[in-house]
């Protein structure tokens, strides 16, 4: 019988969809006809199963699958003894405490004894503990930014990606109690056969990372400027250089960092560099 990998990705939300372009990113083709909670991939030993956010870290630690995507947030939250494996860079959010715009707030010690409503009641309760505060909490599975308008509570504690959800509601964000992004999990605990399996994996998640924050750059430059060009380009190890056929010009290629890019393009343009072309990485193996 086949060894499988088992992943767990959530069910549905901007998180899922993410988390299903990284794993076909990897080259990894699969169909989840008619919505199924469960199907296998075509080209590599893995079955995806599908699943609500807050079940994945149980699911995990209890070896019912073996990775799972899911939001950093969710893995504080649940305390299950999983693993972070690596952190995939979307559906970045942080965990903010809210009070209603016409309350005043000048710091923490407002939030003495006030009721506070949220989904994250324990990392609510660390962040309080923490920081000395004695205030209620009100745990509520959804629609958290509601209650100060229906009056069950002062103040939320909710996931704020951009604040609009908070502003059209009539609230405004006074603290961060943790910041989140998707993270894949696992538990140390798997089988030689999964384990290679998992790091066949994670080479590709890697892979897949590495070029988001990198791009490839063509250009050309006359020999005498080359020296200095190559200074501003250390690429992976170190551009290359391609004779162009019009004499006492050259083609140089690397590949620039995503923050650094701006600031590297301008360098190159005052160096003498012209016909400077942009592409993306799909996959980048170091």
């Amino acid at each position: 019988m086949e060894t499988l990998l088992r992943l767990a990705l959530q069910k549905s939300g901007r998180l899922s969809e993410a988390s299903v372009q990284l794993i076909e990113a990897c080259g990894i083709h699969f169909n989840r006809a008619n919505h199924r909670l469960r199907c296998q991939a075509d080209n590599f030993p893995l079955e995806i199963l599908y699943l609500r956010d807050d079940d994945i870290p149980g699911y995990v630690a209890d070896g019912v699958a073996d990775v799972g995507v899911v939001g950093e947030n969710v893995v504080a939250e649940k305390r299950r003894p999983v693993e972070v494996l690596e952190r995939l860079g979307f559906a970045r959010c942080r965990l903010a405490i809210a009070v209603p715009r016409s309350t005043p707030y000048d710091g923490l010690a407002d939030l003495e004894g006030l009721h506070i409503a949220t989904s994250y009641p324990n990392l609510l309760s660390d962040f309080l503990r923490e920081n000395g505060i004695e205030a209620s909490i009100h745990e509520i599975s959804g629609s958290v930014e509601i209650a100060p308008s229906i009056g069950l509570a002062d103040a939320v504690c909710d996931l704020v990606s951009s604040g609009s959800t908070l502003l059209s509601n009539g609230l405004k964000e006074v603290e961060t109690v943790m910041r989140s992004e998707a993270v894949l999990i696992g538990r140390p605990d798997l089988p030689p056969e999964k384990a290679a399996l998992l790091d066949a994996l994670r080479f590709r998640i890697q892979a897949v990372l590495k070029a988001q924050n990198f791009k490839y750059i063509l250009l050309n430059a006359p020999n005498e400027a080359i020296d200095r060009i190559v200074e501003l380009l250390p690429g992976m190890k170190s551009p290359t250089v391609l004779p162009l056929a019009e004499s006492g010009w050259s083609s140089v290629h690397s590949v620039v960092n995503e923050n650094d890019f701006w600031e590297v393009i301008e360098n190159l343009r005052a160096a003498g560099a012209q016909g400077i072309l942009v592409v993306p990485i799909e996959k980048m193996i170091v």
